[in-house]
């Protein structure tokens, strides 16, 4: 198949900022390099990586695009949806417009209607994700990622081996194990960085289209924190929050400045995509069947399209322990029902059995809601 090299006709609008990203991406294009877009903790990268491939994240996380979005799609519909949907529609977003395939998972409903809608503008690969994980999940999922890299081979015509998964396990363990260092820095008390410099680094981590290059450049920044705080370059002791819910990033970050810039307190980490849960667990890199274990091992993220999902739980009760946790603010997109739901399970947990003060906040991309955000977690984190 055909790479697709040239800029969108837009190029021109776009602030500098994003013209640096079409360029970025579209040197890589230049040099054959194809583009798989992602929307999900779920995907399996190392199948893209060992074809060769550069993955980015399609998440869309601002409401500029929204307005274009809800022309096809409804209001009431779960900002990351239509965001994402909208950014496509309109080209604005580099990471789609330059991406030769774009591969969803059956994760809500919202996100699988919206894929058959995205077939318009791009060729779109939908894997089947089970809802339980249990063995027949887990069968099912172990050979949607054989369908995918076969699917692969035929759209790119090229053969993938083994020999080529194993590898791209190995690096993307190394950086999933870079990440994970970076952020178990803030079980340091007091903390020894903001959330700025954590969330960039993670947030940031979804965008790299070389994968090889994240352990390098997370170590040294994880590296010189270690330094500097040995030389006693720390914060001042605040209360410690834990973040959960959905996908955080963009115009969500609104929360955390409720949090360090409002509230107060210190946000030592993560448990959302992007955080903790995306870099928590390691592929098997020895198993003797490769692709069962790739398949395990995205199988078992915590997120809330699982029922029951014991693992968010498990990882959640983890965290507080470890990173020595004074309270729990729960991010939830306005219509995202998985989690809106889960809340409640997630509320008994924190409360009754790890005894933690917890507060869910729902929001959506715009900034209507930036003053009410401060007032509520100001007063949550003052109780503390």
């Amino acid at each position: 198949m055909e790479l697709i090299k040239e800029l969108p006709d837009v190029f021109e609008e776009f602030a500098e900022q994003r013209q640096k990203s079409f360029l970025a991406i579209k040197e890589l294009k230049d040099r054959g390099v194809p583009v798989v877009g992602t929307f999900c903790t779920y995907f399996p990268v190392e199948i893209a990586m060992a074809m060769g491939a550069a993955t980015v994240s399609l998440c869309s996380t601002s409401d500029e695009t929204i307005p274009a979005a809800e022309k096809d799609l409804p209001k009431n519909l779960c900002p990351l949806i239509k965001s994402s949907y909208g950014f496509a529609a309109t080209k604005k977003c580099p990471f789609f417009y330059f991406s030769d395939l774009v591969v969803g998972e059956t994760t809500c409903d919202g996100k699988k209607k919206m894929y058959e809608y995205l077939g318009q503008f791009k060729d779109v690969f939908t894997m089947e994700l089970p809802n339980r994980q249990t063995k027949d999940g887990l069968t099912l999922w172990k050979n949607e990622i054989i369908r995918f890299k076969e699917y692969l081979e035929q759209k790119f015509h090229v053969a993938i081996t083994e020999e080529q998964i194993r590898n791209a396990v190995k690096i993307q363990n190394e950086g999933r194990v870079a990440l994970k260092r970076l952020y178990e820095l803030m079980r340091l008390d007091p903390a020894p960085m903001t959330r700025q410099e954590l969330f960039s680094v993670l947030y940031g981590s979804t965008f790299k289209p070389d994968r090889s290059k994240i352990p390098g450049e997370v170590n040294a920044i994880a590296d010189r924190v270690e330094k500097e705080y040995a030389e006693g370059k720390m914060l001042e002791k605040k209360p410690r929050i834990l973040v959960t819910g959905c996908p955080i990033g963009g115009a969500t970050e609104k929360v955390i400045k409720a949090i360090e810039d409002n509230g107060g307190g210190v946000v030592v980490t993560f448990e959302n995509c992007g955080g903790a849960k995306s870099v928590d667990r390691l592929v098997e890199e020895d198993a003797e069947d490769i692709y069962e274990a790739i398949a395990k091992r995205y199988l078992s993220i915590g997120c809330s399209v699982m029922t029951p999902n014991p693992n968010r739980i498990e990882l959640l009760g983890r965290l507080i322990d470890e990173y020595q946790v004074d309270g729990v603010v729960e991010m939830i997109l306005q219509a995202c029902h998985t989690y809106n739901v889960e809340s409640l399970g997630i509320r008994r947990f924190v409360n009754d059995e790890k005894h933690k003060p917890y507060i869910s906040v729902e929001t959506d991309y715009s900034q209507a809601d930036i003053g009410q955000l401060n007032t509520r977690i100001a007063a949550f984190i003052e109780m503390l």
